[in-house]
């Protein structure tokens, strides 16, 4: 490998890090990553419905990982 090529890869390299250390600089001075009560409001503003139903897919995918786990531990194999 020729050193120009290196030395193009390694100033965009520089490149792109230094506009990613911009890029979290900007976001940590303009409060970017103080939201605290993202979370919370979150939960304030949906429905009671929708609650339940995110609360019926844990529960749903619960059940078909344990499903898998039990189907693994025996050796069976979905088809492909």
């Amino acid at each position: 490998m020729s050193t120009w090529v290196v030395a193009m890869m390694l100033g965009a390299s520089i490149l792109l890090g230094g506009f990613g250390l911009w890029a979290l600089l900007w976001g940590l001075r303009t409060g970017q990553f103080e939201d605290q009560n993202k979370f919370l409001d979150g939960a304030l503003q949906d429905s009671e419905e929708a609650l339940h139903d995110a609360i019926m897919l844990e529960e749903r995918k619960k059940k078909i990982i344990k499903k898998r786990k039990e189907e693994k531990d025996k050796g069976y194999r979905p088809p492909d």
